[in-house]
């Protein structure tokens, strides 16, 4: 456990002092229900496939190439044992609360529903959800793990692709919208588990015009400068104890 009980301590009294406030997270409040982190040094771009992850998971890959995506994407994208961790956990009490206003997601692994929050806005969208590209069937993601090679609709035979946003791909704009207001109305903004470094979602952070930054991250991110309380840990040790 890391040392940082004053900090908490000052969290923990934003916390109790505001009424609306909302969370942007990425990949660390995963990594924590043991959901690798693709990006990171140890991640998955340091284990052996034939192209980097970042190819693999574009749109011009998924169309060329769509056995090989839906091989690595099967492996590696989808952990449906994970649960939902502290931060998972605590996010959704401030919500029924009525503390917290929104979650605003850059992970696509639905652990923030599993563990109770309702308002959760996911930037790149979901494994959970599949859609038939030729007539919009609805499809899980068990659905996916059982089928060979390219995932084919059953109802109409068309190619079944995930809802989730590839490289080369834009944001739903309904969502970023949604982002954009529920981040300029709130009082505070927590950052968490990410290293802000992934666009366009990291540009949200730009429409905050509250009293108090909170910025929750293992690394440095480029907001740390412009943080009013900056905690240097891991996000699920640090709302464990809030």
């Amino acid at each position: 456990m890391g040392n940082y009980q004053a900090e908490i301590d000052e969290l923990k009294r934003i916390v109790e002092k505001y009424s609306n406030i909302v969370f942007f997270g990425g990949a660390g409040v995963s990594t924590e229900s043991g959901i690798p982190d693709f990006r990171s040094v140890d991640g998955l771009y340091h284990q052996q496939y034939d192209y980097p992850p970042e190819t693999i998971l574009s749109h011009t890959f998924y169309r060329r190439k769509p056995k090989e995506f839906f091989r690595f994407y099967r492996n590696k994208m989808l952990f449906l044992d994970a649960k939902p961790n502290a931060a998972h956990v605590k996010l959704a009490e401030l919500e029924a609360q009525g503390k917290l206003k929104a979650v605003i997601t850059q992970n696509i692994d639905g652990l923030h529903q599993a563990a109770g929050s309702r308002t959760v806005l996911e930037l790149h969208g979901s494994v959970l959800r599949n859609y038939c590209e030729k007539c919009g069937q609805f499809h899980d993601v068990q659905y996916i793990l059982d089928s060979a090679d390219v995932p084919k609709c059953g109802k109409c035979g068309g190619s079944v692709k995930p809802d989730v946003v590839l490289y080369e791909e834009g944001l739903d704009s309904r969502t970023m919208t949604d982002a954009m207001r529920f981040i300029h109305d709130a009082q505070v903004l927590i950052i968490g588990g990410t290293s802000l470094a992934v666009y366009p979602a990291a540009g949200l952070i730009d429409y905050f015009k509250g009293d108090k930054l909170v910025v929750i991250n293992k690394a440095p991110t480029p907001r740390d400068a412009h943080a009013d309380l900056l905690i240097q840990g891991p996000i699920g040790e640090v709302f464990s104890q809030l």
